[in-house]
């Protein structure tokens, strides 16, 4: 099964993915296969250049091809993409001091990213 993650609530990339996801992703025990990984809000930072969590997530998503993207109007707010908010959902908006192969985008960029990939399930933690 293949499945999408949604890093939506308060700390869920810095407890539910660093501490449980990660290091199964790492140990290759994690069960499904995950196709992608979306970042919303305060969570956008475990993807900044230069975090433990996100160099982590980097490589295993290089190797097991993961999408990796913050939400560009989130990483807008927190100084994590170049652009303007008049350009958030149209692709414009380019991620910036983020750990390697991270993009920002919106859920259109998320549907088109997926489309070749598409996740059995998505979950939203």
């Amino acid at each position: 099964m293949k499945v999408a993650y949604i890093f939506r609530n308060d700390m869920s990339a810095t407890f539910q993915l660093a501490s449980m996801i990660l290091p199964q992703l790492e140990q290759g025990n994690h069960g499904v296969e995950v196709v992608g990984m979306m970042f919303f809000d305060d969570n956008v930072y475990s993807l900044s250049g230069n975090n433990t969590i996100g160099e982590r997530l980097s490589i295993v998503a290089e190797q097991q091809n993961i999408l990796l993207m913050i939400c560009d109007q989130c990483a807008l707010r927190r100084g994590m993409a170049n652009g303007e908010f008049s350009q958030c959902g149209s692709g414009e908006v380019k991620a910036k001091n983020t750990v390697k192969g991270v993009v920002a985008g919106c859920f259109p960029q998320l549907y088109s990213a997926l489309s070749t990939n598409m996740p059995d399930q998505v979950i939203t933690l």
